[in-house]
């Protein structure tokens, strides 16, 4: 979830939760995070926030596991599939658990990630054809 702003931050400009990027989060991943507001992830299970959060948006939870050199700072990852506000698709999306265990950031696939994006759409078509 993204942290408060401390007062040396507050003229700062709105940022991703993912490190240097300094572009407002869109409206799916904030939604996201809206939906993880409130669960803590060092009280509960990670995949099952994560569950609880998607069916807040009406999407699903897809799997978790290890987040090993795919992302830093993290120790799982996540993927999502959660409506898209601008089309009637659904897209794909990565929750990252924090090393610490006590914070989820949200963010779309990159390059790093690509293959786990991948693995995630061809998940989702066997989930469809079952």
């Amino acid at each position: 979830m993204l942290q408060p702003q401390d007062a040396s931050d507050q003229h700062a400009p709105a940022t991703t939760a993912a490190a240097g990027r300094e572009a407002a989060l869109p409206l799916d991943l904030v939604e996201l995070e809206l939906a993880l507001d409130g669960l803590d992830p060092g009280e509960s299970d990670f995949a099952e926030i994560l569950r609880v959060a998607a069916k807040r948006l009406n999407g699903e939870f897809l799997f978790e596991l290890p987040a090993s050199d795919l992302a830093d700072n993290c120790t799982r990852i996540a993927a999502l599939r959660v409506p898209d506000p601008q089309s009637e698709d659904a897209r794909v999306v990565l929750a990252l658990l924090d090393a610490e265990g006590r914070t989820i950031r949200v963010e779309y696939p990159d390059e790093r990630t690509e293959g786990l994006k991948r693995f995630a759409q061809a998940f989702i078509g066997l989930l469809e054809r079952l």
